[in-house]
């Protein structure tokens, strides 16, 4: 699809690239945004954790290099650890937007700045990775394709944008939509997730303060909060390196009940090069137990897909059975195999 003019920009897979068109509807569910997260943002960000000073850091701009680079790394080793913390909020986030996939909803990502680049970078990974259709991750980030390479931070403030943006974008009752906001206060985000939970979309948010508003108006919030940042309010940083780990567990977590995995191997694997084949050889070894020669000859057999080979070895069945178990276990081979 072609660029409209410079607007949010949604990714669907890693193929497809659009601009879509700026926007003017208003979410009603939730009510209409306050006027102080408009107008006076000094009020709502003074006291937002991602603006705090953080105290290790302060002289960071007298210290050497060395130096620099310890600060840097022991306040980014914190990150996981709060992470970690949400494990069961964004576990039940998951399981919400598995129940959705597998009922044919989509999945959509929705941020300004870093937040909207980061799902734009998630998106964008699943199907080469897990060899899902192009369109059931989508990313859209606010400001368009420009917005990839440079700020455009004016984008963020307008809710409406946000809003119909998410529509443009084919949102539909049944899909989810995660907002992706570290102050969790982005208009533009807040727009779109309250647009969602009008039309009965599923609602996921990421943020990285307490009790942030993204949360308030979200069914399934995750609020990993790894603290200030080195540079001061610079959420690129340890908001940004908190919010990709937490996007790499729903992805990965939600493909892998989905069924796109088996054991730790990438069984969707598509042998469209040397390197892909020889790669898909390896997980037909490990996973049947056979030797490379016989490895190569399941996959040819199976007509180049993994799965298939893996049950046709492990099963002792031919191919069109193989095919069979497959389906009817909604292709997962954990329960094909049984």
């Amino acid at each position: 699809m072609a660029a409209r003019h410079a607007g949010p920009l949604e990714i669907v897979g890693y193929r497809d690239l659009w601009a879509l068109s700026a926007s003017a509807s208003r979410s009603q569910d939730c009510g209409a945004l306050r006027p102080s997260l408009l107008y006076n943002k000094s009020i709502v960000l003074d006291d937002l954790l991602t603006e705090q000073s953080h105290s290790a850091s302060r002289d960071i701009d007298a210290l050497p290099t060395p130096e620099i680079l310890a600060v840097l790394n022991a306040a980014d080793m914190e990150v996981a650890a709060a992470v970690a913390l949400e494990i069961p909020r964004i576990a039940v986030a998951v399981d919400a937007i598995v129940g959705s996939i597998e009922m044919g909803g989509h999945l959509f990502y929705i941020g300004a700045g870093t937040s909207g680049r980061l799902g734009v970078l998630d998106a964008a990974e699943c199907p080469p990775t897990f060899n899902v259709p192009p369109d059931l991750v989508r990313a859209i980030i606010a400001g368009g394709a420009p917005a990839m390479t440079r700020s455009t931070e004016a984008a963020e403030d307008d809710p409406e944008s946000g809003a119909r943006d998410l529509l443009e974008a084919g949102f539909a009752p049944g899909d989810v939509v995660v907002g992706i906001a570290a102050s969790g206060r982005t208009p533009y985000v807040l727009g779109a997730v309250k647009k969602a939970r009008e039309m009965g979309g599923i609602t996921c948010g990421i943020s990285c303060t307490l009790d942030s508003e993204l949360s308030r108006v979200v069914e399934y919030p995750m609020e990993p909060k790894p603290g200030p940042e080195v540079l001061t309010g610079s959420t690129r940083m340890r908001a940004g390196t908190a919010t990709k780990l937490v996007l790499n567990m729903i992805s990965t977590a939600a493909m892998i009940r989905l069924g796109h995995v088996y054991g730790n191997w990438m069984v969707n694997v598509q042998p469209t090069n040397e390197k892909l084949r020889a790669r898909a050889r390896r997980i037909i070894q490990q996973a049947a137990g056979v030797n490379p020669e016989r490895a190569t000859e399941l996959l040819d057999a199976a007509g180049g897909s993994v799965r298939t080979a893996i049950v046709m070895h492990n099963k002792s069945v031919s191919h069109g059975q193989a095919v069979q178990l497959l389906a009817q276990s909604r292709g997962r081979i954990r329960e094909a195999l049984k």
